[in-house]
């Protein structure tokens, strides 16, 4: 495994790190099998990945849980994130809530689920426009004094949020929806992170399983499956997806590697300020995933891949309805 620092005060994590939320997601139809998320977790620690990511929202706080029972005992083999923000209204809808009380109560709640004393790196899981970010991060930067966080993260924040934030305090990483399908934040989201020091850590680095090669039609996922739904999975957007990603294949056999090694590896070969988050549940494709941290792309390599993938316009389909898109990168 390789390494990188986050942040002003350089966090020291694996280049990729572990997306959690695979481990019990519904909208997969992933039903919890904690002997086997622990075996794939055993095998990630053994591999010297140190970076976990979860959610108190994932699959409704029960994600959290799972990793407080995996990691017990081994806590301080991980670099442990969490995020706080999506919250559930009395009618279950969800909403965003980043009030400075609701900070305090969240992060209590997660310590508790996670069975630990001390959250390494807290983020804000969306940017609430009602709340200014000075008062958000205040709030996060008080956690710390207490001991109960380590470092601070924001999740889909855009430019200016993350200036004002960073002039609060300073702000590690920023976690946002990145791949070669989904570039639109090397405009000037990307650009403001490396300005201020503050790494960059890509979440659906696999454009939520597209780019690992496997799916060819939305027949093959679940009826639950949130896919099913996603704009570029659709009869009329996947055709034309599955021919960039076939050009991809051609690169990728050129470089020894599988299509999803390569778009990780496309990540990192970006910069040292760059990571990503994969999640799986298989450990075969744990290990592949983990694998793309020693692939070296040349600036020949980059220039192929970025032809076929430009920074905009390459997919065919949204990555995300209109309103969903309005509550990104705020």
């Amino acid at each position: 495994m390789r390494y990188r620092e986050l942040g002003p005060d350089k966090l020291r994590v694996s280049a990729i790190g572990f997306g959690g939320r695979r481990l019990s997601d519904p909208h997969t139809e992933t039903e919890t099998d904690e002997a086997k998320a622990r075996a794939v977790i055993d095998r990630a620690l053994e591999l010297g990945l140190t970076l976990i990511d979860t959610s108190d929202s994932y699959a409704d706080t029960e994600n959290e849980k799972l990793f407080g029972r995996l990691l017990l005992g081994r806590r301080d083999k991980v670099v442990l994130s969490t995020k706080f923000g999506m919250a559930r209204k009395a009618d279950g809808a969800r909403t965003v809530d980043g009030r400075p009380e609701y900070a305090a109560a969240a992060c209590e709640a997660s310590l508790k689920r996670l069975k630990t004393d001390c959250i390494d790196l807290y983020y804000l899981h969306r940017v609430d426009p009602g709340v200014p970010i000075e008062d958000t991060v205040g709030a996060m930067a008080r956690l710390k004094e207490q001991g109960k966080i380590r470092y601070l993260g924001l999740s889909e924040a855009g430019p200016e949020t993350l200036r004002r934030a960073a002039a609060t305090h300073p702000i590690t990483a920023l976690q946002s929806d990145y791949s070669l399908w989904t570039r639109d934040y090397e405009a000037d989201t990307i650009p403001t992170c490396m300005e201020l020091g503050i790494g960059f850590i890509a979440y659906y680095p696999l454009g939520r399983g597209f780019l690992a090669g496997a799916i060819r039609s939305v027949d093959q996922l679940g009826a639950r499956d949130g896919r099913r739904r996603a704009l570029r999975f659709q009869e009329e957007n996947i055709g034309v997806n599955l021919d960039l990603l076939l050009k991809l294949r051609d690169i990728a056999e050129g470089k020894g590697c599988t299509v999803g090694q390569l778009a990780l590896a496309w990540i990192l070969n970006r910069g040292p300020g760059y990571l990503a988050i994969p999640g799986t549940s298989q450990i075969a494709h744990l290990e592949e995933n983990i694998a793309a941290a020693e692939i070296t792309l040349d600036d020949a390599d980059m220039a192929r891949i970025d032809a076929l993938f430009p920074a905009s316009g390459a997919a065919a389909g949204a990555r995300q309805p209109d309103a969903i898109l309005a509550s990104l990168n705020r």
